[in-house]
Order: structure tokens, then sequence, then C-alpha cells
């Protein structure tokens, strides 16, 4: 629930795309949590606890993919003006959307390491460590939709009220602003897992 890059484009979505551009997308960040947590199950996700350079390389990556939704979002208002209408545009923009909210979550290097530092913390002792992080991250990823579908509907709404076009421009430039921040705080961020 708090406020990240997965937040910032899920209200992108809700905002220029209308709440089922926005459910799609969380559901792309369930996949993604579901990733991450069949890598920690693995073992995988732990390389970015013993490396600094893949938890810098997926640090940056994420950094620059949320630059890109900024400059793009911008690009977008620029064009055709605040509404981009993904919601209406059939299978294809399903897909997007879909895809956005993969992306978002497999760049979010939070979402790595919660899943390799807090989530096999909560798997009982004598309990199969790989199928608890499983059944844990099913949890998450059911929460995490439950929330998105709260916060996308509440957007939705409050989108629709706001349906004047200047109010809308005003918000599509917010939300390309809240990623170009969220990117360069992901670049100027201490590296975290190191430290510890």
């Amino acid at each position: 629930m708090v406020p990240g890059q997965g937040t910032a484009m899920l209200l992108r979505q809700a905002m220029t795309g209308g709440l089922r551009a926005a459910l799609l997308s969380s559901l792309g960040t369930c996949a993604g949590l579901l990733i991450w947590a069949s890598a920690s199950a693995v073992g995988l996700s732990a390389i970015f606890v013993a490396s600094p350079l893949a938890y810098n390389a997926l640090r940056w990556a994420g950094a620059l993919y949320l630059a890109f939704l900024s400059i793009q979002t911008l690009i977008e208002l620029k064009k055709r003006g605040p509404s981009f209408a993904i919601g209406s545009q059939g299978g294809r923009a399903g897909f997007l959307a879909f895809r956005l909210g993969l992306t978002t979550n497999l760049l979010n290097v939070k979402a790595a390491v919660f899943s390799v530092a807090f989530i096999p913390q909560f798997v009982p002792s004598g309990f199969p460590i790989a199928r608890g992080i499983l059944t844990l991250g099913v949890v998450q990823a059911l929460v995490s939709f439950t929330w998105a579908a709260f916060l996308s509907t509440s957007i939705s709404r409050v989108t629709e009220m706001l349906a004047s076009d200047r109010a809308r421009r005003i918000l599509t430039l917010i939300s390309a602003i809240g990623f170009l921040i969220l990117s360069l705080s992901l670049l100027i961020a201490r590296q975290g897992l190191s430290s510890s």
C-alpha cells in the first residue's frame, strides 16, 4: 500500500486509460509479484543480496523505465491531450496494460528485495521453504490486487468527476512528473542491499 512506482503506474492507468486499463495493469503487477516469489523460492533473487552489480542494474533499469513512462506521458499529453482511452481500444490495449503492470513490477527493486528479505521470514519453521514462499507470494498478489482494485476504482471515479480537459491535463502532467521524481529517487537512493 506504500506508494511507489507501482502505485504511480496504477494512478496513471486509472486517470488516462480508465478502470479496465488499471485493473489489467494490476493483474500484470500481480503476475510480477508471483514471478518474484517464484524466483525467491528457487533462490535466484538472492543474487540481488549477494551482488551489488545485479542490484544496481535492476535499480537503473527501473529508473530508466520510469523516466521513459514520464516522457511518454508528456509526449501523449502534448499530442492528443490527457485522454489516452487505453481501456476502449480492445484486446491489444488490454495486453499493453497488462504488460505495463508486469514490466513495472519486474523492474521494481523493492519487489525483488521484499521477496528475498521479508517473505521467507514468515514461513513457519519446519514448513517447506519453497512452498511457504510461493503460498505467501500468492497471498501478497491477492492482497495487492484487492488494494489496486479499490484504488483504481476510487481514482477512476474521481477522474470522471474531474472530466474537464484542463483538470485532466493537470492530472496527467502530475503523473508524468511523479514518474520522473520516482525515477530520480531510484537513481540517487543509497544502495540498500550492499550496506546490510
